[in-house]
């Protein structure tokens, strides 16, 4: 995106250079990851960062209202309601699509956004290993608000294992060891020294919650959760004495009702220019004749799963509880990164922090990924190059 940048990277960018790459983050993970990972970083120049974080600031005005923290107590589930929730989330991350206005000028537009963490520590190793592998300007950063690769590691440490013994924190998912975000477990175990648990193996008694390490049983007092409740109802097969909703005494890095109240569900709420027209689908009054230029999402799936793209009108009439889905406009994602096999999409995410004792939430990494095809996932760019995981260098 910075034009000078983007041509000196891909004049000494080479294939021999990528697999050496890839080798190293295949070497140091100990395992193959099993997502693709891209080429490329890209290189967001200083006006579109301020429009990113300007974005950013209007859609958390509103998703960190009172007011809206009150309208959001619907979209949690009864049957799915944690309790002793806390009254902020830890974490909130927002993804824009990356596109251009009328003027031809780059805009951001939100395509979702979530309270729940991301790949914090994976982020943070892959900006270093693009460094390690390739030319990227010095006076860019991946990190935001001045912080530097120490303070980034003690921003993580105090809002994830904050007061806590590393031990007594675990990150919990769904048999972490299969999941295709595992390199950033293991990384995340190695920045903070917290064990990653599948939720079958935690042990309940009463109030208080263990799991088991080299014969022991250790009191768990903090949870870094990523299980999502949409893949963990479908896993009736997992026998668990812990199902997130016990009254238990632990203390939640982002408190799982959180996941609900900022996601799809907050979109149809915020009027920015930076969020594309958007209604809850059974609030809409006539079904628009330019189908052709919506898309149908659930509100709460991920990594894309449920998304009509090319939506129809019976796609809609079929849909049996329309409460659950969102209606929104499509946005064009402009091809703003020139590859040598041909023009590259991005979207980025903003992932923030939200220390107990700060008033705001705080930017503090990205996430980037890029596409060739319709959409940025992985079924629209099977057998392409130039597209996957990376992450934005800012400058500084």
């Amino acid at each position: 995106m910075v034009p000078y940048y983007r041509e000196k990277y891909n004049a000494q960018f080479t294939a021999e250079k990528y697999s050496q790459f890839l080798a190293n983050l295949n070497q140091e993970a100990g395992y193959h990851i099993e997502f693709r990972i891209a080429e490329t970083p890209i290189f967001v120049p200083r006006d579109f960062e301020d429009q990113l974080i300007a974005g950013g600031n209007e859609i958390l005005r509103t998703v960190t209202s009172p007011e809206y923290y009150h309208t959001s107590d619907r979209a949690i589930p009864p049957h799915l309601r944690v309790p002793n929730e806390d009254q902020k989330p830890g974490t909130i991350a927002i993804d824009f699509a990356v596109c251009k206005n009328e003027a031809g000028e780059l805009l951001p537009q939100l395509i979702e956004m979530q309270a729940f963490p991301s790949l914090f520590a994976y982020q943070h190793w892959l900006a270093g290993k693009f460094r390690e592998h390739f030319w990227v300007p010095e006076n860019m950063s991946h990190l935001f608000n001045g912080l530097t690769n120490e303070s980034y590691v003690d921003r993580i440490r105090k809002w994830i294992v904050a007061d806590e013994n590393p031990e007594n924190v675990i990150l919990l998912e769904i048999e972490p060891e299969k999941q295709k975000t595992r390199v950033d477990f293991e990384l995340t175990k190695q920045m903070l020294g917290i064990q990653y648990v599948c939720i079958s193996k935690v042990i309940r008694e009463g109030r208080n919650l263990f799991y088991e390490k080299e014969g022991r049983k250790i009191p768990v007092k903090r949870i870094y959760n990523r299980v999502i409740f949409d893949e963990f109802v479908k896993r009736t097969d997992l026998q668990c004495q812990f199902n997130l909703t016990e009254d238990v005494d632990v203390t939640w890095t982002v408190h799982p009702n959180w996941f609900f109240r900022i996601s799809k569900f907050s979109m149809p709420f915020i009027d920015s220019p930076y969020v594309p027209e958007t209604q809850f689908l059974h609030e809409v009054k006539t079904i628009p004749t330019d189908l052709e230029n919506y898309v149908l999402k659930p509100l709460f799936s991920f990594s894309g799963h449920g998304v009509m793209f090319d939506v129809k009108k019976e796609d809609i009439d079929a849909v049996k509880d329309p409460h659950n889905y969102i209606l929104q406009r499509k946005v064009q994602y402009a091809p703003i990164i020139q590859s040598p096999t041909g023009p590259v999409k991005a979207e980025i995410r903003l992932l923030y922090v939200w220390l107990p004792e700060e008033t705001a939430p705080k930017l503090t990494i990205n996430l980037v990924r890029l596409s060739k095809g319709k959409m940025i996932g992985v079924d629209y760019n099977k057998d392409l190059d130039w597209v996957g995981g990376s992450v934005g260098f800012y400058e500084q």
